[in-house]
């Protein structure tokens, strides 16, 4: 069941095709007629899981079905039940979540007769916990040792049988153990019953296990020489069912698959090896024959006797005796004595077949073993066990080995019963709940009358499979072998083992099943049932009276009816309070009184409706399973909540940490070669300026997974010389991942049915690797020249270093060079080539800097030329102080004890159309400059409520322009352009009317002339015409003040007083 192929619904989807219903507890008539209607219509529709109430019910659809992909492993996780679909996924997530939160064992008891399944849910839980289970580098090879059991103990333990092509021929039971974090670092398997009779006998039609197959076609050519492998029809134990191939599966590659499976256990080259060596050793001792001289067996063909003999490292004369003869032990009289005994040619064939069964089923217990001790831990925490055992058969002649796995089927079926009908309606009894009893069929005499008494099954050589003896002589003969690995396989003692009665294999398996019961009854029982829809093992196949049977052997029926009429969910009132107490001030972290009560005044805090629970004399009890997801998604959120604020505390303070010392780096960049801004030396770096999680439609042009390192909106000058009367700059979204630069504009769409909507367009993409330089100016100024081979693109931006910083990082990643930073005063841009006009050849223009006033940058074109001037900044060798490198974005003043922004208060918003910025005369404060950062978080900003100002980085250096720079004009909008197209401010308040004048106030005031969004933590955000209280002014144009009950920093000049 891969995740591949396409399909018409997508299964998961809102508006999915329904068929019948997910949980069949909501069925309107309840027979088993309805019960198989309903799973035919899901069957037919490719939906092969639906619930009765928390047992999923899986019919083996015969073919890949589509949803067992990334996608719904993700989609799963952490999920409510009713979330989603009906699917094994929830149910294991289900109990890995409660084996953390309630530190419980947690198993599974997959259920169903022989080819519905089981094998493969099975794979799918151990899989999806793999999948969801963190660790690290151990927890991860205890991981691959869990997957890659799977195919090795297939190979060695199933088979093709008439009912199922890859049928379990034993039981396990598979327990993965967890730390108490949840990572899988342990695992142990119980193996039960293999069926190991098959290797030299099997109904027509059928095959061995599946590794002789997979030997003989796998096989290197050495492999085979030295193993003495032909063709399939050579080996008597194969032949005899007439079977060799099967049409879905790949015997050669499946062996490949077996020995990369041993190797990830940690059996190696020369245990493999020998492992093979028994599996051909078995197939040659088949071919081993006897005839009849005078009443005794003979070996028919001695030449048969050396191959065997050569791979198990034994003596062939010794091989022939042992064959054919036994030695039995008398006592008279108080003296024993050895005497042998030759056997006739139907006791040497059961010698043989004995000795190769023991050959097969000893390899398969030493693979066992070998994959426990490779997950060993040394104490056991809390597990998972996951069941998946044979099932049900019922052939024309049934023999000792289905006798054997029908009565552990029935034992199942027994805990199925007493947990889920049984002991759910005696529990209701003792707890004093309201309920009327409901009938079911309890199948206790059942397992009863095979435990006490005999039963009628075909009884043709049942003694001597229940007495499962291997002779001394065989044992005596394994370990006389040259090769100390088969040694290793017969441990036994001899001399000791003489003495007691052998036990039989009916014994064995009675004491496996009832040991097995009392380990799932330690443990928080979920239960799968399989359904084989039909006999052909073909898809969208449905045998109508086949399901009825198992729907009635399976008593779903009756699980419906007891789940309809009964409680969900049921807990003792610590455990319920412990689990939930998060979600009401009185029960955190405990409570105090009575638990009863406690449980009481929980429920009806969160307004659960009393119909919905009943309260038992030690438990709680909840009816609907919704008011239980109800309470779950309570509790996640809270969890959740307390979560974030720890992330968010400590991401914070990583980050400060990290920022500090980027900023330190980013400055070294430029060090004694640029003059630095004195508002931004000390300033700390966020990267996101725009917030792109926000902003899908400037995520679409960046790779799915890339991460972004860098976002501003930034100004660029384009090669326009044309004479005209004022000079543009436009608005660009400048993004920066670990693999490219993109330059995003905004354009209108000429046709279609989006005509004439402003669409963000992919201005420019530029791998990291394809910069040649980047050029600056050796002044205080914000612009520079990306050089790329075809064109150079001239930005300017307020947060140039933190992107050169950001920039050389990933540059010198991919190419493992620094990248090269040009300074002059003097830069060239190369222009792009166009298809036509005058620009078709390309050319360059130059920009040049020169000593200027104040803080802003003048520019004037000339010609091909631009020109810059600006003041001094702080000289070259300036470095960021460390001293107040944690906090925010203050800086201690000892004189005044003060904290303020490092940067200056942000002059009035501005004018924008299309693309171009002009400032007003009245915000040209004397005190203001410009705030890129606060312009990109109102780019963005939502229109539920007023905008807030959108001021641009450059817009204050550009208010001292002339107005012939339009030689750099593009006529395309940029960011800003795009998104500031009016100057209409909305009207003050949102067009409220004013309130009634309040009594003059006791402290000073001040009226918000423009709406302003705090950009950290300590500063106040406020709208037009807020009045705010004046706590303290300042001559660094911040002042603090009070508003609604908060105090913080905000700019002086956004303000007059009153």
């Amino acid at each position: 069941m891969g995740s591949k192929g396409h399909y018409r619904y997508h299964w998961q989807s809102h508006n999915v095709k329904h068929s019948g219903v997910d949980d069949m507890v909501l069925l309107s008539k309840i027979s088993e007629d309805s019960i198989v209607e309903n799973l035919k219509k899901r069957y037919m529709d490719d939906y092969i899981f639906t619930y009765i109430g928390s047992v999923l019910i899986s019919v083996n659809p015969f073919k890949q079905m589509p949803y067992f992909g990334e996608k719904e492993i993700e989609m799963y996780q952490g999920a409510a039940q009713y979330e989603n679909p009906p699917h094994i996924y929830a149910l294991a997530d289900n109990m890995y979540r409660n084996m953390i939160i309630d530190r419980e064992n947690q198993c599974v008891i997959i259920s169903g007769e022989s080819g519905a399944g089981k094998t493969v849910a099975a794979k799918y839980i151990m899989s999806y916990i793999s999948k969801i289970s963190g660790g690290g580098p151990k927890v991860q090879h205890v991981k691959d040792i869990i997957l890659q059991s799977n195919p090795l103990l297939e190979a060695f333990g199933n088979a093709k049988t008439v009912r199922n092509n890859n049928s379990s021929r034993f039981g396990k039971y598979f327990e993965i153990q967890f730390s108490p974090g949840g990572e899988p670092d342990g695992g142990k398997i119980s193996n039960f019953l293999l069926e190991k009779s098959r290797v030299v006998m099997r109904n027509p039609g059928e095959r061995s296990f599946h590794i002789f197959y997979q030997m003989i076609e796998g096989a290197s050519s050495e492999q085979k020489s030295s193993l003495g492998i032909t063709s399939m029809d050579y080996y008597h134990y194969l032949s005899l069912s007439g079977s060799y191939k099967v049409e879905d599966i790949n015997d050669k590659s499946d062996f490949q698959e077996t020995l990369h499976a041993m190797n990830v256990i940690g059996i190696f080259a020369e245990e493999q090896a020998q492992v093979l060596e028994i599996v051909a050793g078995i197939l040659h001792l088949g071919n081993i024959s006897f005839k009849e001289v005078g009443n005794y067996a003979a070996v028919e063909s001695e030449e048969f006797l050396a191959f065997p003999a050569f791979l198990l490292g034994i003596n062939q004369d010794r091989l022939r005796e042992k064959l054919t003869s036994r030695q039995m032990d008398s006592k008279w009289g108080g003296k024993s004595e050895s005497i042998n005994v030759t056997l006739n040619v139907e006791q040497a064939c059961y010698t043989r077949d004995a000795l190769a069964k023991a050959l097969h089923a000893r390899v398969f217990d030493y693979l066992v073993d070998s994959i426990n001790k490779a997950m060993e831990k040394d104490h056991e925490e809390y597990n998972i066990g996951v069941l998946d055992i044979y099932g049900f058969e019922i052939f024309q002649k049934n023999g000792f080995e289905q006798f054997c796995i029908n009565f552990v089927n029935e034992k199942l079926q027994q805990i199925f019963i007493e947990l889920t009908l049984k002991a759910e309606q005696e529990e209701y009894v003792q707890e004093g709940i309201r309920w009327t009893p409901i009938d079911y069929f309890n199948n206790k005499i059942v397992c009863d009358l095979i435990e006490n008494k005999v039963v009628s099954y075909d009884m043709d050589g049942f003694c001597e499979r229940n007495r499962d003896v291997l002779f001394m002589d065989l044992i005596e003969l394994m370990q006389s072998s040259e090769q100390p690995f088969i040694k290793a396989l017969f441990p036994e003692n001899l001399q000791a083992d003489k003495k007691g009665r052998p036990s039989t294999a009916g014994s064995k398996i009675k004491k496996q099943a009832n040991d097995l019961v009392g380990t799932l009854m330690k443990c928080t029982p979920h239960y799968i049932r399989c359904i084989k829809p039909n006999e052909t093992k073909k898809p969208r196949d449905w045998e109508e009276s086949r399901v009825k049977h198992q729907v009635e052997y399976l008593g779903l029926k009756e699980n419906i009816r007891v789940r309809r009429a009964g409680y969900a969910y049921r807990r003792v009132f610590k455990k319920f309070l412990q689990r939930y107490a998060i979600l009401t001030k009185a029960t955190w972290p405990s409570w105090k009184g009575d638990e009863k009560q406690g449980v009481l005044h929980l429920l009806h805090s969160v307004n659960v409706d009393p119909d919905q629970y009943q309260l038992g004399r030690t438990k709680v009890f909840i009816k609907a399973p919704e008011s239980l997801f109800l309470l779950e998604e309570m509790r996640e959120r809270k969890y959740d909540g307390y979560a974030r604020a720890i992330q968010k505390a400590w991401r914070k303070y990583v980050a400060r940490k990290k920022y500090v010392q980027m900023r330190e780096e980013a400055s070294d960049l430029l060090l004694n070669k640029k003059e630095r801004r004195k508002n931004s030396i000390n300033r700390n770096f966020v990267g996101d300026y725009i917030g792109m999680e926000d902003h899908p439609e400037l995520r679409q042009f960046v790779g799915k997974r890339e991460k972004i390192d860098f976002a501003d909106t930034v100004t660029k000058y384009d090669r326009r010389f044309k004479v005209c009367s004022h000079f543009q700059g436009i608005k660009r979204d400048l993004i920066l991942s670990p693999k490219c630069v993109y330059l995003i504009g905004r354009e209108k769409v000429k046709q279609g049915p989006e005509k004439g909507l402003v669409k963000e367009v992919l201005k420019r993409r530029i791998e990291v690797e394809r910069i040649l330089s980047v050029s600056l100016s050796t002044m205080q100024d914000d612009l520079f020249v990306l050089h790329e081979q075809e064109y150079d693109s001239l930005l300017e931006s307020v947060f140039k270093t933190e992107f050169l910083s950001l920039l050389s990082k990933r540059y010198e990643e991919k190419t493992q060079r620094r990248l090269p930073l040009k300074f002059s005063n003097t830069l060239e841009v190369k222009l792009k080539k166009e298809n036509w006009g005058p620009w078709k050849a390309g050319g360059s223009r130059q920009v040049q800097f020169s000593q200027g006033q104040g803080d802003l940058a003048i520019l004037k074109p000339s010609n091909k030329v631009l020109q810059v001037s600006i003041g001094p900044g702080l000289p070259k060798n300036s470095r960021p102080t460390r001293k107040n490198a944690p906090q925010s974005r203050s800086c201690s003043s000892k004189a005044q004890g003060q904290n303020y922004p490092l940067r200056a208060a942000p002059p009035p918003p501005g004018v924008h159309q299309n693309g171009v910025i002009k400032v007003p005369q009245h915000a040209l404060h004397p005190q203001g400059h410009a705030s890129q950062r606060a312009s990109q978080r109102s780019l963005y900003t939502s229109m539920a409520r007023p905008p807030l100002p959108q001021v641009s980085g450059g817009s204050d250096r550009l208010s001292q322009q002339p107005d012939s720079l339009d030689f750099l004009k593009v006529p395309d909008q940029g960011a800003a352009g795009a998104r500031r197209q009016t100057s209409n401010r909305p009207p003050p308040a949102g067009g409220r009317p004013k309130p009634h004048p309040k009594p003059k106030p006791q402290v000073p005031q001040c009226r918000a002339l423009y709406a302003y969004d705090a950009q950290d933590t300590d500063e106040l955000s406020f709208n037009a015409n807020d009045v705010i209280d004046i706590v303290k002014e300042d001559p660094a144009g911040w002042w603090t003040g009070r508003l609604r009950g908060k105090q913080g920093l905000f700019p002086n000049n956004y303000v007059t007083k009153v």
